[in-house]
């Protein structure tokens, strides 16, 4: 088979009908993380999507989770593979935000835009390559859809890694952006509990006899919230406090659940050394308290890089050949599977699903016009990767 990038673009055109058939049917499906049955439902109709010839489905079981797919071509000998990531679990449980609909331009739903639009996008920029370029000329593909990103990939993040060792390239079709901004920055996230114990008194008869867990949490708080630096692009969030029995009783207990956002991996591990130093200091003013920080990075930060910065351009100037605009974004600072491959060293970029607004809002939507572009743009990029 022959042709080339433009040939799959014109392939391409005439295909919303279809695209959008296959958006709706995935997006009708509840697929919240903790849903296993519905995110399995949709698992189905995506191997029935990518069955294209050429292309290998592997099913990989999880126990708490859907079950998270990966899909395999041989490519081009001698070539590096590309990896291409997306997830198909959404963050609205049953009954709180359903179905597909139609508003003019618009198309709205659960997970239209995060990030089902995203994976039909892969799907039909695959078929295009497969019905007019072939697949064997590209390097290999690696496409990985977990079901489990939306809690930090917990799962998920060992499929990737186990999937796309030695890939040139990574790209992630979460949701776009306004101006089709490509996303090279994400914040890396930590999941933190601090637990204080002290030793509880009758707050009359013996007060002096007890030790406050939540006096010494509360020094704690005040140290760890100042770490925020937002020049840095770092943040801590005390987001949750529980702690004591009654009002006449000193605490012997306390806990506090903490987000923390970085740049760096450096910058991560420093936060959590500095939150330790806190905690030794902090129980030291409460004599008789002791305060243990848990948790840590959950989600590695996406770091830009010469080498991301290159894929990024050599994607946008196909993204502007499919009529797309073009830009870098700004730095996110929400996680996602682009993290997971960056801290491979595999150069990686992100927000290259269809443009919309309103990810994990009821106001989630895509402009349904961008579906062919964004196809169109990746079917470019791939088939200019072949050998001949």
């Amino acid at each position: 088979m022959s042709g080339s990038g433009d040939d799959a673009a014109k392939w391409l055109s005439g295909e919303l009908p279809k695209m959008e058939e296959a958006l709706a049917a995935l997006v009708e499906v509840n697929s919240f993380t903790e849903n296993r049955e519905g995110g399995n439902r949709v698992g189905a109709l995506l191997r029935d999507l990518f069955r294209v010839p050429g292309i290998v489905a592997e099913v990989v079981p999880s126990a708490t989770f859907a079950d998270h797919l990966i899909f395999r071509t041989t490519g081009a000998p001698g070539t590096q593979p590309v990896a291409i990531l997306g997830h198909l679990d959404t963050v609205f449980p049953p009954g709180k935000f359903e179905g597909y609909r139609r508003d003019g331009e618009l198309r709205r739903g659960p997970g239209v835009l995060d990030m089902k639009g995203g994976l039909v996008v892969i799907a039909w920029a695959i078929r295009a390559l497969a019905g007019t370029f072939g697949l064997e000329a590209i390097p290999g593909l690696r496409v990985v859809i977990v079901s489990d990103e939306e809690v930090g990939s917990p799962e998920g993040q060992g499929v990737i890694r186990s999937a796309i060792g030695g890939a040139q390239a990574a790209l992630v079709f979460e949701s776009g952006r306004a101006n089709d901004a490509v996303i090279t920055r994400r914040k890396g996230t930590g999941v933190i509990t601090v637990v204080a114990s002290g030793k509880a008194a009758h707050a009359g008869n013996a007060h002096a006899e007890g030790a406050n867990a939540i006096w010494a949490l509360a020094r704690w708080i005040d140290r760890a919230q100042r770490l925020t630096d937002y020049a840095r692009g770092v943040t801590v969030n005390v987001g949750k406090v529980s702690g004591g029995q009654g009002k006449n009783t000193v605490p012997d207990h306390a806990e506090a659940a903490v987000d923390m956002r970085f740049c760096t991996r450096a910058e991560g591990e420093a936060l959590l050394q500095a939150m330790r130093e806190a905690a030794a200091a902090s129980a030291a003013e409460v004599p008789g308290t002791r305060i243990e920080v848990g948790g840590g990075i959950a989600r590695e930060p996406l770091e830009r890089s010469e080498a991301s910065v290159a894929l990024m351009n050599a994607y946008g100037a196909f993204a502007r050949q499919s009529g797309l605009q073009f830009s870098e974004a700004a730095l996110i600072g929400g996680g996602s599977d682009a993290s997971t491959s960056s801290q491979m060293g595999i150069p990686s970029i992100d927000g290259l699903g269809p443009r919309g607004r309103g990810f994990h809002t009821l106001d989630e939507h895509i402009e349904v016009h961008t579906l062919i572009p964004k196809a169109q743009a990746l079917a470019r990029y791939l088939a200019s990767l072949a050998v001949r």
